[in-house]
């Protein structure tokens, strides 16, 4: 338990901030879920359109902390490659 005044506002702090990145991570996982389900309807249009809302969205993400530089890039490559590959 934080007992000096220092720890109890650094507690009060993550707590914020914890509230903030779930909720981006949560907005993130929506944006990454549209494209999922574009693809999964075989529709590349929507996909492609998908695609392209999810990419801002996960790369502020990076700018926010809640996700590494690579994991983004590494998210963003699969999918735009998945996206590609819709007939």
């Amino acid at each position: 338990m934080a007992n000096s005044p220092q720890s109890k506002k650094r507690a009060r702090q993550n707590e914020r901030r914890y509230a903030v990145n779930k909720a981006r991570r949560s907005r993130i996982r929506t944006f990454l879920r549209k494209v999922e389900e574009a693809i999964a309807s075989g529709d590349k249009d929507a996909a492609t359109e998908a695609l392209r809302a999810a990419q801002p969205e996960i790369m502020r993400g990076v700018t926010k902390g809640v996700y590494h530089k690579n994991t983004a890039a590494r998210k963003v490559s699969r999918l735009s490659s998945r996206v590609k590959a819709i007939g």
